[in-house]
């Protein structure tokens, strides 16, 4: 097989300008996730998966597209093969808004090549990766490898919004055997992911009038015409936030999975709104009045587990704590705090790719060729990889280095994504079978 990488990696390296050339392209074309901001001129995810369909139909890929959101078509282009070795290279189009353009020092959408960087939005978080994957693709034709499994390339919509492009992908068609998702990694290799969920906590309180605050934090005679006390929950809310800071920190100690870093089991408070009333989506209705006493306090957090988690476990483990944390309050223990998972639909189910699988194996052996010491670890983001691997396949993250993901002046090193073409390439190659060995 070494005569096979020697290929592979020649025909890249004389070919390197495929894949900046095809970047470039895919960054033209601007595909910023309309669930962020409506804006025709940037929300071009249809006309950027007609391009990309170009690409692999001219590289004999049977293509099909589909919606799971109106004019936000997925793509998949497969070659065939058996299913027992198929593998599935993919990733996300959707790009977040490129901010403030004026602390842009290029053009978002241009594409500009500096000092061996590509520059744009998307560049790293994922456009660079994708056009690994073709690179790869196309080298293992161009070099005349015949292949045993079947290959698919995916390249879905919404991931940067909750991955539904890929769940409905997952969820709908039989995933392959094996798939690298090819997030930006900096070449380590990320065979395990933690899971991800959006849940909310709701404190309730009792609302009163502020000028009889007094009458709820001092001690008083218990007279006929005494005023009922009031129940703040934006301050029981601060207390619940600060127990569950040591919840966390038991967690940190507790929790452990060999590739993930300790303390990976965050729960990070993102949204909390404090008022009086309850509107339609169960937030506090009245956010103007302080001289009302809160009645509603809602927290809604960024909840992560270890990938050797179950989901079930995890979330009745969190809910026993609400629990008892509000038995220690006269209140909460009549009105108990409620709790709510999968806040819009968004959940990334963990997954744990065996560290010494074929296709991570094959990965390793390939970095280690060209010279870096491979490094394999847990991925500490969330990826597609989430969705497919809940249908059953054996996912691995890898991709290549950069910076500026979701701030200013995102670029792909370009010595980074050639390298990451390359691997991936004999990865398609080891994973796949080359029928004429």
């Amino acid at each position: 097989m070494v005569d096979h990488y020697a290929k592979l990696n020649n025909y890249i390296d004389r070919n390197s300008d495929y894949v900046t050339g095809l970047l470039q392209d895919m960054i033209r074309i601007p595909t910023v996730n309309p669930k962020f901001e409506v804006a025709p001129e940037r929300n071009k995810e249809a006309e950027h998966q007609d391009f990309l369909e170009g690409e692999l139909k001219s590289l004999g890929f049977l293509t099909e597209q589909s919606e799971p959101f109106e004019n936000r078509p997925n793509l998949v282009g497969v070659w065939s093969g058996n299913e027992e070795r198929s593998l599935l290279l993919g990733g996300h189009v959707d790009v977040v808004p490129e901010g403030n353009i004026n602390k842009w020092t290029v053009d978002p959408y241009g594409g500009e090549i500096r000092d061996g960087r590509l520059f744009g939005r998307g560049a790293l978080d994922m456009k660079g990766g994708l056009a690994a994957c073709v690179m790869a693709v196309k080298a293992v034709k161009e070099c005349g490898f015949e292949l045993a499994g079947q290959v698919e390339i995916h390249a879905v919509v919404d991931e940067e919004a909750g991955g539904f492009g890929s769940r409905a992908l997952a969820n709908t068609r039989k995933v392959p055997a094996a798939g690298i998702i090819t997030e930006p990694t900096w070449h380590s290799i990320n065979p395990a992911e933690g899971g991800l969920v959006f849940m909310r906590v709701t404190i309730p309180g009792k609302n009163s009038h502020a000028a009889w605050r007094y009458n709820s934090i001092y001690p008083q005679h218990h007279v006929p015409d005494r005023p009922e006390p009031g129940v703040n929950a934006i301050e029981l809310g601060t207390r619940f936030l600060a127990a569950l800071r040591e919840l966390e920190r038991e967690w940190a100690m507790r929790k452990y999975h060999p590739l993930m870093p300790l303390g990976i089991t965050t729960m990070n408070p993102g949204v909390a709104i404090g008022g009086t009333g309850v509107d339609a989506t169960g937030r506090p209705a009245i956010l103007t009045n302080p001289a009302m006493i809160p009645d509603n306090f809602i927290v809604d957090f960024h909840f992560k587990f270890l990938p050797n988690e179950d989901y079930s476990e995890v979330k009745k483990e969190f809910e026993d704590f609400v629990h008892h944390w509000a038995q220690t309050i006269d209140f909460l223990r009549e009105n108990p705090p409620l709790v709510q998972w999968e806040l819009g639909g968004v959940y990334f189910p963990p997954f744990d790719t065996d560290p010494h699988h074929g296709l991570v194996r094959s990965l390793v052996r390939s970095t280690e060729r060209l010279g870096r010491m491979p490094e394999v670890k847990g991925f500490t983001a969330c990826s597609d990889g989430a969705n497919y691997a809940a249908q059953g396949m054996s996912a691995v993250v890898y991709g290549p280095s950069g910076d500026g993901m979701h701030g200013y002046d995102e670029y792909v090193d370009i010595a980074s994504m050639i390298e990451c073409s390359k691997v991936i390439a004999a990865a398609v190659v080891d994973w796949c079978g080359n029928t004429s060995d």
